[in-house]
């Protein structure tokens, strides 16, 4: 019999701050070359990748600045770097047309979220333009005012 996991619990992290400090375009999933104990770190959530970033070079994608904890159980033969350099896998077509919009259109590519997908773990990322100072005044209080008007709609 096949266990059958809650939507909820397939999603590993996300990157809330890049939706405040960007406008994201277009996302992209990408599958991540990992190693056995970051596997191990990730089941249990162990990462953060808040001030991650992908940077494209020689064809490839690489991920820089997401933190995986290893755990305290972790193998003794191994030396785990929790911020090492991942490479993100995708194909040529897609890396081609990521490297395009970054070099003409000056768009930056970030991760968004990390989540499992048939038993592999996934980064989705995005091409993103920075957002100014009042864009992002612009969206708290759109935020605000949303919050405020669920609030006077739900006590009447």
């Amino acid at each position: 019999m096949k266990k059958k996991i809650a939507k909820g619990t397939r999603t590993i992290a996300l990157n809330k701050r890049a939706r405040f400090e960007y406008h994201i375009d277009e996302r992209i999933e990408a599958g991540l070359s990992l190693q056995g104990w970051e596997v191990k770190s990730l089941r249990e959530s162990r990462v953060q990748f808040a001030d991650s970033y992908v940077l494209l070079k020689d064809h490839e994608a690489f991920l820089f600045g997401c933190r995986i904890d290893p755990l305290p159980t972790a193998s003794t033969h191994v030396s785990p770097d929790p911020t090492r350099t991942r490479k993100l896998l995708l194909h040529r077509r897609e890396i081609d047309r990521i490297t395009g919009l970054v070099e003409r259109k000056g768009f930056t590519v970030i991760p968004t979220a990390m989540y499992w997908s048939r038993g592999k773990v996934k980064v989705e990322i995005g091409t993103a333009k920075g957002k100014k100072a009042h864009d992002k005044r612009a969206d708290q209080k759109d935020r605000d005012w949303q919050r405020q008007k669920a609030r006077i709609l739900k006590h009447g």
